[in-house]
């Protein structure tokens, strides 16, 4: 299980394998893999924590036991998937609302290890053959390896699933893979992937991390078709029951055929996984409180304050807890589409950012629980933070002249409010921003330079984020801005935003410890232009694509952190977006039925993918 966050997209899908490290062992050691040597794992410097021979990952209990259900919610989106309904069980397409789960179902060449920030090892490849030019793997696939209707998972399977994905899958998919040149299997076991001359420097690990599809299941089927038909799958789990639209519930499959395999050992421990479907958060709530779900990761900080005094909190029959997370924290933000007209000038955009009052917000409203987000790269050595450093400034004065000079100055920060929640000192610098852009004032509405009154509609599927919300609505009404929400349901809501149908939406994306090609989908000027793609913003500049590419390509971490830093500073300045907040832990609650190993992943809370059904402890509570 990766780290969800309320209405998360990953960044680039396969990006939820990308989890990884930088201590190193066996042939890793050099950062360098020999030409034509075979290795266990990949990583994107060539740094791995784990040796050939390791027999499980150092942060699960290789003995835990198996059983029980875990009833959660959907926190974390792949695909089409939507947090409030499903209507297909084909989530790896643009068509319909993906049901949650299903990428547990399928099996991907390799996995990734939550203690490093890059790193894959064997799944369904035992090992891959790197070229010298890093252009070409051979992935070397297990003999053993079984769809869930014990049918062979061969090479051809392998190279029709990243080829169909390319050509039909979601946009996510086939923008990811333009750097794919082929996929052919040279017999049952080897498959050969075959990259661009300039591939980005993690396609490699998005392709190994891809779900792999059976070819004779899918060969009289309409790939990009809606369906509610289970997809043949090879994972540790496959659908059971579900009510569309309610509920979804995936079985463990008993007979597994890598449930052995070093990556899997002590993980994919529960029976059944239950997803449950609510479209209101208090109601999911009181079905975490009467017991219908039984694991909850909290994201509201009112609830977190004062939600947990129910008898079965007071009497010990559920535990909550906060689990430090060093992995970069979720970029979560007020999007705005500058594909618009009101929102090109980034004057415009930053008089509505200083409209928010963060401080006020956080004391009154979040119960001082939070810190403000500046960054895109927040809670990570990638964050931008004084001047630039010359090798920055190397990266940016190609682009000096379409950039903004403050570029090369100190990285935009929303500045520091009085607390007051209509700090006169910001609004007053709104008020000048939104002049000089050519804005007018007519009595009490403000006028965009064409002459139309300046309205703003933040479209949203949940009022949960209204009290935050309103209070900056309401100070944009004192600058004249008509600010109002519209609250849709969930498929309408995902609709808009595929479309880009929208003024300002709200998005909280994956952070990644090792960025790559991946920040293409959501930054890219290609994908900005395609429907359905992840960059809502509609942010097309040329330096952005140049430093996303920079950064797909880096050699060295330092190379890496130094583009990362370099990007920063430009989509700060860009003021592309409203941050809200962050805060570098995890907050869980959960009925006191579960037990879990002595040490969590470094980059991730463990919660609940490492952790077990308890069945003495279910009985101590009512619950076995």
């Amino acid at each position: 299980m990766t780290r969800p966050t309320r209405r998360t997209v990953l960044v680039g899908a396969a990006a939820a394998a990308l989890v990884a490290s930088r201590s190193g062992t066996g042939l890793a050691q050099s950062g360098e893999i020999p030409a034509g040597t075979e290795t266990h794992g990949l990583s994107s410097f060539g740094d791995l924590k784990y040796p050939p021979d390791f027999k499980h990952f150092d942060y699960v209990n290789p003995d835990a036991p198996k059983g029980g259900t875990l009833a959660i919610q959907i926190k974390q989106g792949v695909g089409n998937q939507n947090f409030d309904t499903f209507n297909t069980l084909n989530v790896y397409v643009l068509r319909g609302d993906g049901a949650a789960g299903m990428t547990g179902t399928f099996d991907s060449l390799m996995a990734g290890s939550g203690d490093e920030p890059d790193a894959l090892y064997g799944l369904v490849a035992r090992a891959v053959r790197v070229s010298e030019d890093k252009l070409t793997y051979r992935f070397l696939l297990r003999p053993e390896a079984r769809f869930h209707d014990g049918s062979r998972l061969t090479a051809q399977d392998a190279a029709f699933s990243f080829n169909i994905l390319k050509e039909k899958g979601h946009p996510t998919f086939r923008l990811l893979l333009t750097q794919m040149a082929s996929a052919e299997a040279e017999s049952d076991d080897v498959l050969r992937v075959q990259l661009a001359p300039k591939r980005s420097r993690d396609l490699h690990l998005v392709i190994a991390g891809l779900p792999i599809f059976s070819q004779a299941y899918w060969k009289d089927r309409d790939f990009e078709a809606s369906t509610l038909e289970p997809p043949l799958g090879s994972g540790a789990y496959k659908v059971g029951h579900f009510e569309q639209g309610r509920f979804i519930e995936f079985e463990r499959v008993p007979d597994y055929w890598a449930k052995d395999l070093p990556v899997n050992v002590g993980q994919n421990n529960f029976d059944r996984i239950r997803y449950e479907y609510f479209r209101d958060r208090i109601v999911a709530f009181e079905a975490f409180k009467n017991g219908t779900l039984n694991f909850n990761e909290e994201f509201t900080s009112r609830t977190w304050a004062t939600g947990y005094d129910f008898p079965a909190f007071r009497e010990g029959r559920v535990k909550k807890e906060e689990i430090p997370n060093d992995a970069p924290s979720p970029i979560q933000g007020w999007y705005f589409n500058t594909r618009r007209d009101a929102f090109k000038d980034p004057r415009i955009r930053e008089a509505i950012g200083l409209a928010f009052d963060f401080e006020w917000t956080n004391a009154n409203i979040m119960y001082g629980a939070y810190e403000r987000l500046t960054s895109f790269f927040e809670n990570s050595d990638m964050k931008a933070s004084g001047p630039p450093s010359p090798e920055e400034i190397a990266l940016l004065e190609p682009f000096r002249d379409k950039l903004t000079p403050a570029v090369f100055g100190e990285p935009y920060t929303p500045p520091v409010s009085d607390g007051s929640g209509q700090d006169r000192r910001l609004l007053r610098r709104a008020d000048e921003l939104l002049r000089e852009a050519g804005c007018k004032r007519e009595g009490g509405t403000l006028k965009l330079p064409n002459g139309q009154p300046f309205t703003i509609e933040f479209l949203d599927f949940q009022a949960a984020l209204q009290p935050h919300t309103q209070p900056f609505q309401a100070n944009l009404k004192r600058l004249g801005i008509n600010a109002q929400s519209r609250i849709v349901d969930a498929a309408q809501y995902q609709r808009r935003i595929e479309v880009y149908d929208f003024d300002v939406a709200s998005r909280a994306l994956t952070g990644s410890s090792t960025p790559g090609d991946s920040l293409r989908v959501v930054y890219g000027s290609e994908a900005g232009k395609s429907p359905g793609s992840y960059n809502i913003a509609g942010i097309d500049n040329p330096a952005v694509d140049a430093l996303v590419d920079i950064i797909g390509s880096a050699k060295t971490r330092q190379e890496l952190v130094t583009a990362c830093r370099a990007l920063d500073r430009v989509l700060r300045a860009g003021q592309y977006w409203v941050p809200m907040w962050f805060k570098p832990s995890t907050w869980v609650a959960y009925w006191d039925m579960f037990s879990r190993p002595a040490t969590k992943p470094r980059l991730s809370s463990g919660a609940p993918g490492t952790w077990w059904y308890d069945a003495d402890k279910a009985r101590r509570i009512g619950r076995g």
